[in-house]
């Protein structure tokens, strides 16, 4: 039913991307794009940091690289990161937007228009609104949209925003989400619900 999902996450990050992550199973099948606002010195160790805790292997997304199933991707800092028609990400030094590069909404608006109804987008933590705009471009091309209750999140702000800019099908506690994934993807779950 999914093709591929696609996080976007800023302040309190992290945490939130080690509770999912960690809870995924080795035979997770879609790949998952994730944009995470970080400085350039925080790049190498996020990465390292998440595949000592994974069973999915985790990579810094290159240039012309075509997703594969059951792999995370994270946007390079200093770079966008957009996926293509084809299927392949690309990389952009373009203009920051929402004083971010990466952007979580380029990258949501590049995948919606490319993964359409089969795309599932995720907005958790983060003190800015970078992501609302991206998660209605989501739901716009039939998409399904997640976002992190605001109650739990660390920062509530991107969350909220993304609620404000769109309605979504499921607000969910950052624990819930690693099991909603897995059931959007055995088909076991879809529609609009809450969790807490």
């Amino acid at each position: 039913m999914f093709d591929a999902a696609v996080i976007g996450v800023s302040a309190g990050g992290l945490h939130a991307l080690r509770t999912i992550l960690q809870a995924l199973p080795a035979t997770f099948p879609i790949p998952i794009a994730i944009v995470q606002h970080l400085n350039a010195q925080s790049e190498s160790y996020l990465v390292d940091y998440l595949n000592g805790l994974s069973a999915i292997p985790i990579k810094e997304a290159e240039d012309k690289e075509t997703l594969c199933p059951g792999t995370v991707y994270l946007a390079p800092a200093g770079y966008h990161l957009l996926i293509e028609p084809d299927g392949s990400f690309s990389l952009s030094v373009d203009e920051k937007v929402n004083y971010s590069r990466p952007s979580i909404d380029l990258l949501f608006e590049s995948a919606a228009e490319t993964f359409g109804q089969a795309l599932i987008g995720i907005v958790l933590t983060g003190a800015n609104s970078d992501g609302a705009l991206g998660l209605r471009a989501i739901k716009q091309h039939g998409g399904l949209a997640i976002v992190q209750n605001p109650e739990t999140a660390n920062t509530p702000y991107m969350p909220r925003a993304a609620l404000n800019a769109t309605p979504v099908d499921y607000i969910e506690n950052l624990e819930g989400i690693a099991s909603l994934l897995r059931r959007l993807c055995d088909g076991e779950a879809y529609g609009t619900g809450t969790d807490g």
